[in-house]
């Protein structure tokens, strides 16, 4: 990364060029960062922002949400960039978007034939949209496993080869698999991570919404990524940490132990907050704030749906910046 050679940009260069530390790992990537945050992970600071809906060819609904990143340099023989950014508008008809680039710190540039998926793929769904994109590296397939939702209550997977060109595979989950009156089951991510009690290699956190209009955490475990058991009961409640709604989980672990990074809404201020859940998922041990929202532009007072990263050993956090659906896709260096 070439140094910056003054102002703001210089500084956080210095700062981050400096840290020492314990290892940790931020969605399955290793690096040394300095302990600030709770838990022990990187202090944040907004850098810049990486994609703005009005300035993309795509563009149906002047909204965009749920980065997910993901380095693709050691993974394809001749990808699109070093790191590919999908993202995706949530009203109808969102789609699931790519945006390539060479740096965590952008720029990115949109894949020109978005979305790689639309709200009607025969015959497998026709739904108002589709949104909320995670997309997994399958090491043992060597395959991009791309979740995301369409409608709100339903959780889809789909495969490829190169990241770009995707071939349905089926519903993880739904409604139906979780109790009476959940209304939404979405914006889940999966990762990689051991549970040998419960036999599990992955782990999905998800959002779920029922009739109280109370939107909490749940999650699930799998052997293999596509067959899933889910815990009945929120693994963070919304009225644990005086929200009103909370979504968007991210895992991380460090030191041997498992934290759950969520956003609140902005009714109960829009930060982005922090569990431990321990290596198990048996810990329940709320942190505070993992990352406090701006109160100027682009956040406006709220940060959502983290995705994390390292570029040159500098860890980086891609996220939501804005206002629910009036927002852009921001970067943060740790």
């Amino acid at each position: 990364m070439q140094e910056p050679q003054s102002g703001p940009d210089r500084r956080m260069f210095l700062r981050a060029s400096a840290v020492t530390g314990a290892a940790l790992t931020l969605g399955g990537l290793s690096t040394q960062a300095a302990s600030a945050a709770p838990g022990g992970f990187p202090d944040y600071t907004y850098v810049r922002t990486l994609l703005t809906p009005s300035q993309l060819k795509y563009n149906p609904t002047g909204e965009i949400i749920f980065p997910t990143v993901r380095g693709v340099y050691d993974k394809l023989a001749s990808p699109l960039g070093r790191y590919y950014l999908y993202y995706a508008p949530h009203d109808a008809p969102g789609g699931i978007c790519l945006a390539h680039g060479n740096s965590l710190e952008g720029p990115f540039t949109e894949y020109p034939a978005n979305p790689i998926v639309s709200n009607n793929w025969a015959p497998h769904y026709s739904v108002s949209h589709v949104s909320s994109p995670h997309v997994l590296w399958k090491e043992d397939t060597k395959e991009f496993w791309l979740y995301f939702h369409g409608e709100n209550t339903t959780t889809r997977l789909a495969r490829s080869k190169d990241g770009v060109h995707f071939t349905y595979d089926k519903a993880v989950l739904s409604t139906s698999m979780m109790p009476s009156g959940t209304t939404e089951t979405s914006y889940a991510r999966v990762f990689r991570h051991d549970l040998p009690s419960r036999g599990a290699h992955y782990v999905m956190l998800f959002m779920l919404n029922n009739t109280t209009n109370h939107r909490d955490i749940c999650w699930g475990w799998s052997a293999d990524g596509r067959t899933w058991t889910f815990d009945q009961t929120p693994l963070v409640r919304h009225s644990d940490v005086g929200a009103v709604n909370i979504g968007g989980p991210h895992l991380l672990t460090r030191d041997g132990s498992a934290y759950v990074v969520y956003n609140k809404d902005k009714e109960s201020g829009g930060d982005l907050m922090i569990t431990e859940v321990g290596a198990d998922f048996s810990l329940r041990r709320h942190l505070g704030v993992f990352y406090n929202s701006r109160s100027g532009p682009p956040e406006n007072g709220r940060s959502a749906s983290p995705s994390f990263g390292t570029d040159g050993g500098v860890p980086y956090m891609i996220f939501e910046a804005g206002e629910r659906l009036q927002g852009s896709i921001a970067v943060a260096r740790g």
